[in-house]
């Protein structure tokens, strides 16, 4: 199929093209910023989510369309409730208007298990706002969708906004990981590739119309993945945990507030959360000291020494 993925610049969507790249669809890229992580054969358009008539133009001819653009930062929305409104939710209803005018087959939805809770403020609010429209457009112009809510997402090609990326970031800078919260705080993590991986499953015609909830196949407590990051890096990383008052995140589970019920959906066989973090630490140690390389498997500098 001919499909366009809005956000495929960044984290979560590039790694969606990929897998859909290698499932054997076309698949083109729209996003304000030229993608880094282009495949050979993937076309890249740069375009704006609030310009509706360049959306129109883009939208017609594709068959689906996976919708990650937008803001994915809890902190930001948090932060800047109007732009949260414009990007997430006015963003997302120019795209579901192009789609409907183009007759797309289906409009997949990068949404969160955050729907589920009272916890996340603004970006709960616009995931929620942007499922209820995606809901009525099916309802009233026969538009079909899938709704996957993304759970704790991990893996390469993360950023500071991604919290095991500045867990793993902290301790291989500065020897200490800094973490606000009582560290008994649980999240099923799911690597990313995991998470790709199923968003092209759904294509299948028994998800049409469905609210799938990703996730991964291990809980796990914060100061549990603390210790894991000290041990796998060593023994020198000082772990600090600082007491938090904030409520944007959930402490056990997202569940709370009721939308529309989804279906639960993990990887299998899947990622394991050590080899997981692994590819994190590479890519990561890496980008921090430049003079080093990926040698069979290895990290060694340009002499070849550890």
């Amino acid at each position: 199929m001919n499909i366009l993925v809005t956000g495929g610049s960044g984290f979560l969507g590039s790694h969606v093209a990929d897998a859909l790249t290698e499932a054997g669809h076309e698949v083109s890229i729209f996003d304000v910023r030229p993608s880094p992580y282009l495949s050979e054969g993937q076309n890249m358009i740069i375009g704006d989510i609030l310009d509706q008539s360049a959306l129109e133009r883009t939208v017609d001819g594709f068959d689906v369309v996976y919708h990650f653009a937008g803001i994915a930062d809890i902190d930001e929305c948090t932060c800047k409730p109007v732009d949260a409104v414009k990007y997430n939710i006015l963003g997302t209803v120019n795209l579901l208007e192009a789609s409907r005018l183009a007759n797309i087959k289906r409009f997949v939805f990068g949404s969160s298990a955050y729907v589920y809770s009272d916890s996340g403020y603004f970006y709960r609010s616009s995931k929620q706002a942007c499922e209820s429209f995606i809901e009525n457009y099916s309802a009233l112009f026969g538009l079909k969708y899938t709704c996957l809510r993304y759970g704790s997402l991990y893996g390469t090609r993360a950023d500071e906004r991604n919290s095991i990326f500045r867990l793993i970031q902290q301790a291989l800078k500065d020897n200490k990981v800094v973490y606000r919260g009582t560290g008994d705080e649980l999240r099923e993590f799911i690597h990313v590739r995991d998470a790709a991986e199923i968003s092209v499953n759904i294509l299948e015609t028994e998800y049409e119309n469905q609210c799938i909830t990703l996730t991964g196949n291990e809980k796990m407590r914060y100061h549990d993945l603390l210790e894991m990051i000290r041990e796998m890096i060593g023994s020198h990383v000082a772990i600090e945990i600082l007491p938090s008052n904030r409520k944007a995140h959930y402490k056990i589970t997202p569940y709370n507030f009721s939308p529309k019920l989804g279906r639960k959906m993990v990887n299998n066989p899947h990622i394991d959360m050590g080899q997981g973090l692994l590819q994190c630490m590479a890519e990561l140690y890496e980008k921090i000291h430049q003079e080093k390389m990926e040698e069979g498997g290895l990290l060694v500098d340009r002499a070849g020494q550890l």
